[in-house]
């Protein structure tokens, strides 16, 4: 089965709310792509469509070119962990799985192999209701690898994690995308979903707001539209600096002594131009935004719920 994920002009709407507006996108597969955007924005009901939980009005989703309601045992398709509460409190982690594993006709071998993978280890036999958050996201992500699907979708998967399990997980996702499956990774924590995205340069981000894709892109280029060329350069001859970068194209302000800020201008050729004229520096730094302040700047006008702020 061809591990990707074909979202195509997805429109759904709930009474006067216009929740998803021809949401367009695709998850190839042996990559990691983050799913991002404001509360409201359309992830929720995009990934729900996608493991047909809703019906779009307009649209397609499908997993591998179908559609999830004609797959036969979903689970050896595509594992999900859209809520990890979902799921019966009495019973235990191994025997929640059990359960699972025979509603999809997986032999029960294979529960062992996915508690041991999770790191469930000797709390597989504790009732699941006893869990922190941090376990039962384990024991989603469990659940997700049962039938060893091609696609792979994860909701929040960082929340409840103590350093050491985001670590873990990090490290995780980026091992299945490796074997070649489709892995979404919708999440609100930008600097964890930075570090996974970043690390091994195959990262993609799907950015969206109001409904609608913002930004289908990779994160280094995401990142390097939003650092621009902004530089920082510190000399002891500032004022003959700025003269000769403003004549070579540069935007050039001075921020303190012996500081100046450069824009429109590489650092390549700030230090080519001061070289030449034989100006003295220190320091040529560029600007590197993080994600958080590229997706911070991108989806500045498509926040729908913004809190008023009171003196």
């Amino acid at each position: 089965m061809d591990a990707s994920i074909e979202i195509d002009g997805l429109r759904k709407r709930f009474g006067p709310v216009q929740a998803l507006d021809e949401m367009t996108f695709t998850v190839r597969p042996g990559q990691v792509t983050g799913f991002v955007g404001p509360n409201g924005a359309g992830k929720s009901t995009t990934m729900r469509i996608v493991v047909g939980l809703d019906a779009p009005d307009a649209g397609t989703a499908t997993i591998g070119g179908r559609p999830y309601r004609t797959l036969r045992n979903p689970l050896r398709h595509v594992g999900t962990l859209l809520d990890a509460g979902a799921l019966q409190p009495s019973r235990s982690a191994r025997n929640h799985l059990l359960w699972l594993a025979h509603s999809q006709g997986i032999k029960a071998g294979r529960v062992d192999e996915v508690i041991a993978l999770s790191g469930l280890g000797p709390a597989a036999r504790r009732k699941a209701g006893g869990y922190s958050l941090g376990m039962r996201q384990r024991l989603g992500i469990a659940a997700a690898l049962l039938g060893d699907p091609a696609v792979l979708i994860f909701d929040e998967p960082f929340n409840g994690m103590d350093p050491e399990g985001i670590v873990w997980m990090k490290g995780f996702l980026r091992s299945l995308a490796a074997q070649g499956r489709a892995v979404l990774v919708s999440s609100h924590l930008m600097s964890e979903l930075e570090a996974l995205l970043t690390d091994g340069g195959a990262g993609h981000l799907v950015v969206v707001g109001r409904g609608r894709v913002i930004a289908d892109t990779s994160v280094a280029e995401l990142i390097a539209a939003a650092s621009g060329n902004r530089i920082t350069l510190r000399t002891t001859a500032p004022a003959d600096a700025m003269s000769v970068l403003i004549g070579a194209g540069a935007e050039v302000t001075a921020t303190g002594s012996g500081v100046l800020k450069v824009s429109n201008l590489s650092s390549e050729r700030v230090v080519v131009t001061l070289t030449g004229h034989a100006i003295p520096f220190s320091e040529v730094t560029a600007h590197r935004a993080t994600l958080e302040q590229a997706y911070m700047e991108l989806t500045s006008q498509n926040v729908e719920y913004r809190a008023e702020v009171t003196s």
